[in-house]
């Protein structure tokens, strides 16, 4: 296990923010069940992408990477399925997104994962298959899990307030059938960025989805995934982290983003603003200037992935922040929810876990401390964050697990003036 000191110090410059990881995900999935030959341009390389890469060549893709570029051929998948085990490491997006997938595979496919991966819930799926007749099986509703073929296709009921991957999974699938199908959401939905992600790279590849105001959505049976060329956009999740820093009092440039992203979590720059920060966007990037950051209340139900970081920011703007709607945090790598608030608590923050959410009372400088990532990503990026005020020297523990999303994170941070110390913690 490694971990980190890290000494506080603003950052300065500029930084080549890496592809986002949802539209990576999505564009290897529609790639590999495309009959041809794609080009994917701008892979990032993390544990949860390598999972769907190789998730799909198990399921007979040939994929071979050329510097950032992917090469998919998928003319066999679902044909020609080279194993009979699906190893999803840590990635529910490829847990998620694979299981109504296999349902086209000619044989028994075997999930199985890692870390918090095997308890999370897969319970809508478990519905939908009763409902359907199709066989699985599960270790007491966890992983492994073991799925027979079978026909989805039809009217499928789903809440819209558990996690949109299962929206994004069933959207996949079900064009493969020959008939129709529509999707109903009983409750409202949350991450609808997620599902417009989904729904417009399925039709960068020759797939329509017609959505009724993300109430129903309807899929006609018989389309096919048309090989194609797509270059991945850089990621506003990651972003974020740097656009915090510069709020917070540094300056880093973010290269890469487009304003005209369909990606839910650009409203960070709206969140920013709203807590009175500066965003100059220019052609070579967009920034956060140094500013007086004040409280406000946030619905997170659309940008669960955005509540550590904006849970630093709150720490350290005047007034009281509310962060609503984000119980689905507590299925994540790590409870978020918890982790976040024990992490900055331990450095001098004041943030109240609620049953759904944070409130946060800002103060003007953090203090040091050990912290723990909670092995979670998105927590390691916001400590580190949070230390560019801190007082005194950090240390974070299981500084690793950053790769899950973005390996080179800490030479990034460093670039840029950070100054980071690893080292390593027992075995």
């Amino acid at each position: 296990m490694k971990s980190v000191t890290l000494t506080p110090s603003k950052l300065n410059g500029s930084v080549v923010i890496p592809p986002s990881k949802s539209l990576c995900h999505r564009a290897i999935i529609c790639a590999s069940l495309a009959n041809g030959i794609s080009e994917i341009h701008n892979i990032g390389q993390s544990l949860d992408i390598d999972a769907t890469i190789d998730a799909m060549t198990a399921l007979g893709a040939i994929i071979s990477r050329d510097g950032d570029r992917l090469i998919i051929d998928g003319t066999h998948t679902l044909k020609k399925a080279t194993a009979s085990t699906i190893d999803c490491m840590e990635s529910g997006s490829t847990l998620r997104f694979l299981i109504p997938i296999v349902l086209h595979s000619k044989a028994p496919i075997t999930f199985t994962g890692h870390g918090r991966l095997p308890t999370r819930p897969l319970n809508a799926y478990y519905t939908l298959f009763d409902q359907k007749e199709i066989e699985y099986s599960n270790d007491n509703g966890a992983l492994p899990l073991t799925i027979n073929a079978g026909d989805i296709s039809g009217v499928l009921e789903i809440e819209g307030d558990i996690s949109s991957q299962f929206i994004s999974g069933l959207l996949f699938s079900l064009p493969l059938y020959p008939f129709d199908s529509e999707i109903r959401i009983t409750t409202p939905l949350e991450s609808k960025g997620y599902v417009d992600l989904t729904i417009d790279i399925m039709e960068k590849f020759g797939v329509t989805v017609h959505n009724n105001n993300y109430h129903t959505f309807r899929i006609h049976g018989g389309q096919s995934y048309k090989p194609t060329n797509y270059t991945v956009e850089a990621d506003f999740s990651q972003a974020a982290f740097f656009l915090a820093a510069g709020a917070l009092g540094s300056f880093v440039v973010c290269k890469g983003l487009s304003l005209e992203s369909k990606q839910g979590d650009r409203e960070i720059i709206k969140i920013i603003e709203r807590m009175g920060g500066n965003i100059v966007c220019e052609n070579d990037g967009i920034a956060a200037l140094p500013s007086t950051l004040h409280g406000c209340e946030i619905d997170a139900s659309q940008i669960p992935d955005l509540v550590p970081i904006l849970t630093v920011l709150a720490s350290l703007a005047e007034g009281e922040t509310l962060i609503t709607g984000a119980s689905r945090l507590r299925i994540k790598e790590s409870d978020r929810l918890t982790s976040i608030t024990e992490q900055l608590n331990s450095l001098g923050a004041t943030v109240l876990e609620k049953n759904d959410g944070l409130i946060i009372e800002g103060s003007s400088s953090l203090k040091g401390g050990t912290t723990n990532s909670c092995n979670d990503h998105r927590i390691a990026m916001a400590v580190a964050i949070a230390t560019t005020c801190c007082s005194d020297i950090v240390v974070l523990e299981d500084s690793d697990c950053v790769k899950k999303s973005y390996p080179h994170f800490w030479s990034d941070f460093a670039s840029l003036g950070g100054i980071v110390d690893e080292w390593n913690v027992g075995k």
